[in-house]
């Protein structure tokens, strides 16, 4: 797996398979029973691998899996690394409450400038929302580094059960 932007949270991947998509959903469909390190689900296109709840820890990722047609023997994988779906919400909300944050001490702080009135609290205030997004983004990270064995177990699994080098 080819890391090509060091920057990103939630890596993603594309690939061609010589294989149609209902054979390759298929063979995940025989992965789901056959196996128990992994739980295998699917839903139309869609294939989500994850570890065993006893496995998992609060960073431990997902692999989203989406397999669409090109023709009757070919088709595109796509894939996506994330958290878990509860652990992204959390953490998009966090992002969206300090930018709603910084909106509104931004407008508190102009509202003062222009009634003369002091405004310093609202500008410390305004950096101290940079600074916590910054800790978010450092966390999320963090995340994803702790999870970077985890994401390669997935990855080699998605390979050995497509039968991919």
């Amino acid at each position: 797996m080819a890391k090509t932007n060091e920057i990103i949270l939630r890596p993603r991947f594309k690939r061609t398979l010589s294989i149609s998509n209902d054979k390759a959903l298929e063979v995940f469909d025989h992965a789901k029973t056959s196996q128990k390190a992994f739980i295998v689900s699917r839903v139309d296109d869609h294939v989500f691998i994850k570890l065993p709840v006893q496995e998992r820890h609060f960073w431990t990722p997902q692999l989203h899996l989406e397999i669409n047609r090109i023709d009757k023997s070919s088709s595109m994988l796509y894939g996506l690394f994330g958290p878990s779906p509860t652990v992204w919400t959390m953490f998009m909300f966090f992002h969206f409450i300090v930018a709603t944050l910084f909106i509104g001490f931004s407008i508190w702080a102009y509202t003062n400038y222009n009634l003369d009135q002091d405004y310093a609290i609202q500008v410390f205030l305004m950096f101290f929302m940079i600074l916590v997004w910054f800790v978010l983004y450092a966390f999320g990270r963090l995340g994803k580094q702790k999870g970077q064995t985890d994401m390669e177990r997935l990855y080699s699994f998605m390979k050995k059960t497509l039968n991919l080098p």
